[in-house]
Formats: C-alpha cells, structure tokens, sequence
C-alpha cells in the first residue's frame, strides 16, 4: 500500500452500526483491498456458550482489543462504544458508519439468523444461532429486541460523536443504504488502484 492510498482512506479505520448493517462484511473487504489486518469484535467478545467478556470480564476483552490492534494498520468491526472510544478512537483514522434504515436490519438478521439456524453454522467459535428465541424480543438475549430497540439510541449516539470536537481528528463516513455503502467500498478499491 503506498502512502498516498494511507492518507486518502486511513490506516485505523472502524465499521460500526447497528446488528445487521453488514460491519464485518464491509470490514473485511476493507481490510483486504487496504491490505491490513481485519479485527472483529464479536469474535474477540464472545466466548463458548455465549458467554461476553464485555459482561463477564472487561479487563480481559479490554487486553484483547489492545493487542488485536497494536499494529500500525487495521479494520476493526463492531461497536462496543464503551470499549472502542477509549480503546480505538484516539488512534483512529476513520470511523464508517452504517446508519441503515430499521426495516432492512430487521429483514437482513432474520434472513442471516435463520440461515446460521437452520445450517447449524458455527458463529464465534462454539456458539450456534437460535432463530426462535431471537424472536422473543421481551427476553435479554433477543437480538432482534436488541436491533429494534437500539436503533435510535445509536443512531442518537452516533451523530453527537460526529460533532464532538475531542474526535475532530476522526473522518466520520456515514453511509445509510446498501447503495452507499457498495459505492464507498468500490472507491476505496479504486483509489487503491490508482494509486499503486
């Protein structure tokens, strides 16, 4: 990666937004067209049995974080505010914001929820998706309670970061549909390959 590309995109770049909003997915690509390590912080959180060191132990998921980014250059996905703002963004070059409409986070983790469900497919480690109990949304551990119930507050969140001034170093990208965020992912890739 030349310098040029370093400076246009950024080295330490972060992908949050709501459950469902494609942050890993939009990591990784990111990651690997800027061809830096790619951290995901569900898989540093969560251990077997769907047991989250955020929760159970905050100095241990903390020390994660550290070391996953001591490098110069990484994508990171995943929120975690409390962790990230203290971990991540002073460091940060960018944050990517997925602020994606409500109905479509809703439609893309039931389709992703009943796929992993149905297949039986490993998330995180040891730990399987359970469809019915998401659906629960009264109970703690419903992720779709979760997405629906969140989304204005991180969204609220989100922009008064945006125009904090102690994260004026940070180039916030907001992208808030699928189009969008398509578009900003071919871009980098493009400035990638004019600039090399």
């Amino acid at each position: 990666m030349t310098r040029k590309t370093l400076r246009a995109v950024g080295g330490r770049i972060q992908v949050v937004g709501n459950s469902g909003s494609g942050k890993s997915t939009l990591g990784k690509r990111l990651a690997e067209a800027l061809e830096v390590d790619f951290v995901e912080l569900d898989a540093l959180n969560w251990l077997p049995g769907w047991v989250g060191l955020n929760q159970t132990d905050p100095d241990r998921f903390e020390r994660r974080i550290r070391e996953a980014t001591r490098g110069e250059r990484w994508v990171v996905a995943g929120s975690y505010e409390r962790f990230s703002r203290r971990i991540l963004w002073p460091r940060l070059d960018s944050v990517v914001w997925l602020d994606l409409p409500l109905p479509l986070l809703v439609w893309r983790f039931l389709r992703r929820s009943w796929r992993r469900s149905r297949s039986g497919e490993l998330v995180w480690g040891t730990n399987r998706e359970w469809f019915w109990r998401h659906l629960l949304i009264w109970r703690d551990d419903s992720l779709l309670g979760w997405i629906i119930t969140q989304h204005r507050r991180k969204r609220r969140n989100m922009a008064a970061r945006v125009s904090d001034p102690r994260w004026a170093h940070i180039r916030f990208v907001r992208l808030t549909s699928p189009r969008e965020v398509e578009d900003f992912a071919a871009s980098v890739g493009r400035k990638i390959r004019a600039a090399d």
